[in-house]
């Protein structure tokens, strides 16, 4: 069996037995980062059926971003992806399983736990990938909006005289977690995917700073000298 025909089997299934409210982990983001994935691999020795099977079951346990139990999500997610290929896909290779528990595992920045392999180093930056760029935007304001926090906070926007809170701003999270993700990656295209989407999210906040200053032409010079990425 090849790998896409996996892929069908593994939506199928998850049409029928996952139901995710949040929407930035839905069915479409499995799919999305299996897309980002395929582009990362190439020209990489990797197993495509483990990244595969990770990147749709790397979410398939996951507490909220609020819950103080977050950091344990990925290592659910994992023994629960075992559980399922084992009840639900008994023909899946008993030999590929540990390859994907590990690669879902590290994939989680809350867990802290490194990809030690070349399969798991790809999951985790396909699934970073989501966090920036046009995708990346939609997501961080749905998400925080289904959490109740501000767009930003009006009187410090860019908090200038204040401490970061991402909790309580959207806006907070960009410097606060999604900026530093280029920084984090582990394959040399993921890495300059990254600074490539984190830019055209430092020219969102430039845009933002300067309608916010009643200028509606142009892009704040400042916010774009202090954040912007020098990409390779």
């Amino acid at each position: 069996m090849n790998v896409f025909e996996w892929q069908y089997r593994f939506e199928h299934w998850i049409s029928q037995h996952f139901h995710q409210g949040d929407a930035a982990h839905d069915i479409s983001h499995f799919s999305r980062v299996w897309k980002t994935a395929q582009h990362l691999m190439q020209g990489q020795q990797a197993d495509a059926l483990v990244v595969l099977t990770a990147c749709y079951f790397h979410d398939i346990a996951s507490f909220a971003k609020n819950h103080p139990q977050r950091h344990q999500s990925s290592v659910l997610a994992a023994e629960k992806t075992a559980e399922i290929l084992a009840s639900a896909f008994p023909d899946f290779p008993a030999s590929a399983v540990s390859g994907v528990r590990h690669a879902i595992e590290a994939h989680s920045f809350s867990a802290g736990i490194a990809p030690q392999t070349p399969e798991a180093k790809i999951v985790h930056d396909a699934d970073r990938l989501e966090s920036l760029g046009a995708i990346g935007l939609a997501r961080v304001f749905a998400v925080s909006g289904a959490l109740g926090a501000a767009l930003f906070d009006g009187d410090d926007p860019f908090a200038a005289k204040r401490e970061l809170d991402d909790k309580a701003f959207a806006l907070d999270h960009f410097r606060c977690k999604l900026l530093k993700l280029p920084a984090t990656m582990q394959t040399e295209r993921g890495r300059q995917l990254a600074e490539h989407n984190a830019n055209f999210m430092v020219q969102f906040m430039a845009k933002l700073s300067a309608e916010l200053q009643g200028d509606h032409l142009r892009l704040d010079e400042e916010v774009l000298h202090r954040f912007s990425f020098h990409e390779a």
